[in-house]
């Protein structure tokens, strides 16, 4: 819609104000459903997203101008954007969205973009429009939406009312459908540059002592020196700045196609897909020639894994692991080879050091090979001849690719990110500040050697760190110095913010509270809970909102009583409700309040780990805390924060799970029982299916892994900070089989 056309619709005076000053969003996305006869079907239409309201059209709306839409509907607080993975149409991949509503299941539906980029340019329109369905609710204001006009797109399309738009714009989301169709078109006429700024790029996850051993083909190779001296073989990686954005690089390396990869990659180019599932898992085929590294030596072939994520920050993660498949057995004339287990890590760059679009991009593999030792210390070895060099060098190859191909860098134009006028803006400095969260939220137990995370050496910034008369440390980009130097922070353990601290304090005596799995007596007791202190997860501290500062955080509000781990056959909710639960027991009804946090673990069976934590004293009216208990479910979506972080585990599975805090309610499905003393959330780990797959891996190891998890609410005004640290838990190489059924 042009702008003309938008100023004209804002007059009827149907809807001023808050809309009037909105920005709209629109593109050809694809629509998936399945209709009435049950056939599915994929339809092209043009995506129109004006603040809270969405249409959909046959044409574009702009160059056939009184065309009418075929669907509308009203984004509402509930509703949850789901990214559901790739998935092949008319021989090509596209990238699916899904829409639920978790209060109604009958509204729901699926959008499919020609690109991972626009997926995730759209998965933010989106975002943002359901925020200021939030904001408005909390205001009391769009009480004149009905729910029932919420968008739906699947079903009969009933018809809506027409709504009107102010708006000042509309911003393309992609170049339209022939990037799939290989169609020509001049969509992308008046596309925009890439000036869409946001994400994180201090997401570094979990403790290693990286020393850079070499500089090879412009990229350097790392070596975890703590690995090393544990004798598990040599953790590596290579590390290089790309100069494209993280989705094109993305859909570059998990692209199939040969003519593409001969250009960047020796050893993996020729592939095939064996199988697929979910969107976000696969397993490929390949050959190649050793002829490259060593004359003499046979054709090979392999067959590996590959499974993706896309954290909520904007990057990429990508796992690499060897397999066995029945379609594909050992053939004659090739060998058979085992490829190391790898990971690609895809972030971007902070743009406001760039003009153009950069990202650091990361390959990780544990080797075993007796020439590394002296390959790094530049005497001659054979390593150079070797598979997880070549495997290595794909970053330099990736990097090149690049640089000579320069039109790829920016082929998918990017949002531009507005704010909104001032009666609907929904807290816009907060959304920056947590944009350029650029710490841990877990810290590391050891001291990173280099600085790993960018490739620039010319600005000297990236490497101060400045410690305030307030002693708050204040870093840019510095991983290492905030591993070595956050512990010297003051940690936030002041919970009198959150209780009421003039009521006498109850005795909380653990042993009247017992749980299926029990408590754990020291470190080395496995199938166990133990409850840690919070000086390991770093939190928004009191000058948060103008310095972006973390603390760690002090000891925990609540007291863990007990943890219970359940199996069944489905997820399994309103534990505490439960006759048997110790919210229902004598002991239980005394606390003055109890906060039972439930993961329902997608399986076949399903888990739940119930977490049960108890107040000594009621809660302070007008706190954090306070409002989170007695607020909306909108207003604990938005807040309910959880921050995971691996203490001993398989190295791909800490780097899969990282350290960075998840906003639960935006993830997954959370639901919440508020009664009497206490309220019980209900969290579906299944209802995303990125998170399904994040579980499904950490199940495989977990009898070898030691885990810790915090939970807060997010503070996102300068009286709520700093933050506090509700609970955590530790959980001891649990096993599978011990779960009780319920």
């Amino acid at each position: 819609m042009s702008k003309k056309m938008s100023d004209k619709e804002g007059s009827d005076g149907s809807e001023t104000g808050s809309e009037e000053r909105s920005v709209g969003y629109s593109g050809w996305v694809y629509h998936l459903g399945v209709n009435s006869i049950g056939r599915e079907y994929c339809h092209l239409r043009y995506l129109v997203l004006r603040g809270q309201y969405v249409q959909m059209y046959k044409r574009d709306p702009i160059e056939n101008r009184g065309l009418k839409p075929i669907r509308k509907g009203v984004v509402g607080p509930s509703l949850m954007v789901e990214e559901r993975g790739r998935k092949k149409i008319n021989h090509g991949d596209v990238y699916v969205l899904r829409f639920c509503t978790p209060l109604d299941d009958t509204k729901k539906g699926e959008i499919a973009c020609a690109s991972a980029g626009d997926a995730r340019k759209w998965m933010e329109a989106f975002e943002q429009a359901k925020q200021q369905a939030e904001h408005a609710l909390l205001r009391g204001g769009s009480r004149h939406i009905n729910n029932e006009n919420e968008l739906n797109l699947e079903g009969h399309r009933r018809h809506v009312r027409r709504y009107a738009f102010g708006l000042r714009k509309l911003i393309s989301i992609g170049k339209g459908p022939e990037k799939l169709l290989r169609q020509a078109s001049n969509l992308g006429s008046d596309i925009r540059s890439d000036r869409y700024i946001g994400g994180d790029v201090g997401d570094a996850v979990e403790p290693h002592q990286w020393k850079c051993v070499q500089a090879v083909n412009g990229i350097r190779i790392f070596e975890d020196v703590a690995e090393t001296k544990k004798g598990k073989g040599v953790l590596v990686k290579s590390v290089g700045v790309v100069d494209a954005s993280l989705d094109t690089v993305f859909e570059v390396v998990v692209s199939l196609d040969k003519r593409q990869r001969y250009e960047w990659d020796m050893l993996t180019a020729d592939l095939e897909i064996l199988d697929s599932s979910n969107g976000h898992y696969d397993i490929v085929y390949g050959t190649f020639d050793p002829k490259y590294l060593s004359w003499w030596h046979s054709k090979r072939d392999f067959v590996f894994s590959r499974q993706w994520f896309h954290c909520q920050d904007g990057s990429y993660i990508i796992l690499q692991s060897p397999v066995v498949h029945k379609k594909q057995p050992p053939k004659s004339g090739y060998r058979r080879t085992k490829l190391n287990p790898s990971i690609w890590e895809i972030r971007r760059l902070d743009p406001s050091t760039t003009k153009n679009a950069r990202c650091i991009v990361t390959q990780m593999m544990e080797i075993h090979s007796s020439g590394w030792g002296s390959w790094k210390k530049h005497h001659f070895s054979k390593f150079e001849k070797t598979i997880p060099y070549a495997l290595l060098c794909q970053v330099a190859g990736l990097r090149e690719y690049f640089g000579a191909n320069p039109t790829l860098a920016n082929d998918s134009p990017t949002v531009v990110r507005k704010t909104f006028s001032d009666t609907s803006d929904i807290s816009v400095d907060f959304e920056d500040a947590e944009s350029k969260d650029e710490f841990y939220d877990a810290i590391s137990a050891d001291v990173l050697l280099e600085n790993e995370d960018s490739d620039d050496d010319d600005d000297d910034d990236d490497d101060e760190v400045d410690i305030t008369k307030e002693g708050k440390i204040k870093l840019k980009n510095v991983s290492w110095a905030l591993t070595s130097l956050a512990l010297k922070s003051k940690a936030v353990s002041d919970a009198t913010n959150q209780l009421d601290i003039h009521s006498n304090p109850i005795s909380i005596d653990a042993s009247q509270f017992h749980g299926s799995l029990h408590q754990g007596k020291d470190q080395t007791d496995s199938n166990c809970w133990t409850e840690p202190g919070g000086e390991g997860f770093m939190i928004r501290g009191k000058t948060y909102l103008t310095d972006f500062s973390k603390v760690p955080g002090g000891d925990p509000v609540l007291k863990l009583l007990a943890v219970d781990w359940f199996m069944a056959d489905s997820n399994v909710e309103k534990v505490a409700l439960h006759p048997k639960c110790l919210v229902q027991s004598n002991a239980g009804k005394k606390l003055p309040f109890i906060f039972v946090v439930n993961l329902e673990v997608p399986a076949t069976p399903n888990y739940s780990l119930v977490l049960y934590y108890g107040a000594d004293r009621p809660l302070k009216t007008g706190s954090l805390l306070h409002k989170f208990v007695e607020g909306s479910d909108v207003y604990r979506n938005a807040r309910f924060k959880l921050i995971p972080r691996i203490i001993e585990g398989y190295w791909m599975v800490k780097r899969a799970v990282g350290t960075k805090a998840c906003l639960l309610g935006k993830a997954v499905t959370c639901k919440f029982l508020r009664q009497d003393n206490y309220l019980e959330i209900d969290v579906d780990i299944g209802s995303s299916s990125v998170a399904r797959s994040i579980i499904g891996l950490v199940l495989g190891y977990i009898t070898s892994l030691v885990v810790d998890l915090a939970i807060l609410i997010e503070a996102k005004e300068e009286k709520e900070l700093p933050e506090h640290i509700l609970g955590t838990v530790r959980l001891n190489r649990v096993k599978l089989d011990s779960a009780v059924q319920i």
